[in-house]
């Protein structure tokens, strides 16, 4: 589509911005003109003098052009004082004679052509001097716009590479951790299998007398025998505490215990810093007494990892393929069935509401059963399974984004003889 144009005296601007100023030069001019005598020497010669002085403001160059057009008008009035060549005395165009008249009228004609086309050619040259100018400074304008686009471009380029640079490293940081993560948990792993073909040797007779005595807590009647299969982990990892898996899926990791509820936040079962964190099993939970209720946290990781896939549980066909949850302590081991869940948050100490992270310890069976309808009535959907006073459980918690300090959370209990 061809560029709208604008014309004001002869002049042409491209952007209504332009054209508003040259209308109001426009009206200054037009103002002007009416009161001064086109005729009038001295009145013009007064309007020269202003408009060099810059009396009147213009914002567009027809100031310039007025200015040109009133030098011009000067130009053309005839001198109407002069002095008598004979007597010497002074006097003006009426004084002479009609033969002087006819002489100056000619003289003026032939002035008046000179001057026409001198000022004709000065107008030309001064149009031609500004024209040059305007180029002038439309380049240097432009040098100046290009001058900037050059610079942005080379701070765009800057920022993008220090971005690239920043999104690099932190994915070298990223991929160092998970690289030590996985190898420290196929470490754990390959412990575990060993621990796990010791014990099927030494059902079959054949174990090897490796001198080591029972690995066992003390504690009178409380001490336990730890499992054949996490002995040689427990030696290494001091902190372990059980192992959680569901088949299926990427939930298969060691679960580690300790007295700030914090701190595995952002360490991983080697003691190290790890911003993926671990599982592990909430700081009251009692596994040797044991605890009515088990809570394991785990981060919920966009990859999937930790208990990133936790929330899948949210639509009922996904709890139709994986019901079940295996989850060992570090005494004994056990099966898992889902029976609720649902969504809930952290609330503030004074929020009078049910908090499914502080029931760890039913102190009856009232209180036992208001916290199994509390969890049935938050439930997404109805699985079937319920649990009576007596029945051990399992919570699996982790973060939901839907809500500040929102938590995905599946409670599950314990199969008898499993």
């Amino acid at each position: 589509m061809a560029q709208k144009v604008f014309v004001v005296e002869g002049r042409q601007f491209r952007t209504e911005s332009d054209y508003a100023c040259a209308m109001r030069d426009k009206e200054i001019i037009d103002k002007l003109r009416k009161e001064t005598d086109s005729g009038d020497r001295t009145q013009l010669e007064e309007l020269r003098k202003s408009l060099r002085s810059r009396k009147y403001h213009f914002r567009t160059l027809l100031g310039q052009d007025f200015l040109d057009e009133v030098e011009m008008q000067l130009k053309k009035l005839p001198v109407t004082v002069g002095r008598d060549k004979k007597t010497g005395w002074i006097r003006n165009r009426k004084q002479t004679s009609q033969h002087g008249q006819d002489r100056n009228t000619a003289n003026k004609s032939r002035i008046e052509r000179s001057e026409g086309g001198k000022a004709a050619k000065e107008s030309r040259t001064a149009k031609t001097a500004r024209t040059e100018k305007d180029e002038q400074e439309l380049n240097k304008i432009v040098q100046d716009e290009l001058g900037k686009r050059e610079k942005r471009r080379r701070l765009t380029i800057l920022l993008c590479s220090v971005g690239a640079l920043c999104c690099l490293g932190y994915f070298a940081v990223y991929s160092y951790y998970d690289y030590r993560t996985r190898s420290a948990y196929e470490r754990m792993n390959t412990l575990k299998d060993k621990s796990s073909m010791g014990t099927a040797s030494s059902a079959s007779g054949v174990q090897e007398d490796t001198g080591e005595p029972l690995f066992t807590l003390d504690g009178g009647a409380e001490a336990k025998e730890v499992l054949e299969e996490y002995r040689n982990l427990c030696i290494r990892y001091k902190k372990l505490i059980g192992w959680v898996k569901i088949d299926n899926t990427q939930i298969d990791y060691p679960v580690m215990q300790t007295t700030d509820n914090e701190y595995y936040l952002d360490h991983n079962m080697e003691q190290k810093y790890d911003k993926n964190g671990t599982i592990f099993m909430d700081k009251d939970c009692d596994v040797l007494k044991p605890s009515t209720n088990y809570i394991l946290y785990g981060h919920h990781m966009k990859n999937g990892k930790m208990f990133g896939g936790l929330d899948l549980y949210k639509d009922k066909s996904y709890y139709d393929e994986h019901p079940y949850i295996s989850f060992d302590t570090i005494y004994e081991k056990g099966t898992w069935q889902i029976m609720y869940v649902f969504r809930s948050k952290v609330y503030k100490e004074d929020e009078i509401v049910f908090k499914y992270y502080q029931f760890i310890d039913a102190n009856g069976e009232m209180e036992f059963d208001s916290y199994m309808q509390e969890m049935a009535e938050m439930s997404l959907y109805d699985t079937g399974v319920t649990a009576r006073y007596g029945d051990q459980l399992l919570t699996l918690s982790t973060c939901d984004y839907q809500e500040t300090d929102g938590r995905f959370v599946v409670v599950a209990k314990k199969i008898p003889g499993e």
